[in-house]
């Protein structure tokens, strides 16, 4: 289970939006499931309306500052602009990370998370 203020679901909309039609991608940072920072990454993927790469400087160093903050990576999140909030083949193909990856659905609205690459979803409480 991850639990997210609403500040921090806030914060991740505003960033999504902001690069709308194209897909966003971050983290959620936190401690012993809660999240406590959002880092947005750039979208480094060639055709990134239908995708998404997190730029992997900008990875590494998110997850350096992260460690020396006393934070981990609590889950990856992105953003599907024509939605479903759901994953897709390649959502399931370049899950590389053992987090909840959570999916924002731009069109309709909503959010939903799992563990990739097998599909079990993960409760998010928001607070």
């Amino acid at each position: 289970m991850l639990r997210v203020p609403r500040a921090c679901l806030e914060q991740t909309l505003a960033h999504l939006r902001a690069v709308w039609p194209e897909e966003g991608v971050g983290l959620w940072l936190g401690r012993a499931g809660r999240v406590l920072r959002v880092q947005p990454l750039a979208n480094r993927h060639p055709t990134p309306r239908v995708a998404y790469r997190a730029d992997p400087q900008a990875l590494l160093e998110a997850l350096r500052a992260a460690e020396r903050a006393g934070l981990e990576l609590l889950a990856i999140y992105h953003s599907h602009p024509q939605g479903p909030p759901c994953p897709s083949e390649a959502d399931r193909a370049q899950a590389y990370w053992r987090v909840p990856y959570v999916i924002f659905d731009l069109k309709g609205g909503g959010f939903r998370a799992y563990r990739l690459p097998e599909g079990e979803e993960v409760e998010v409480v928001e607070e």
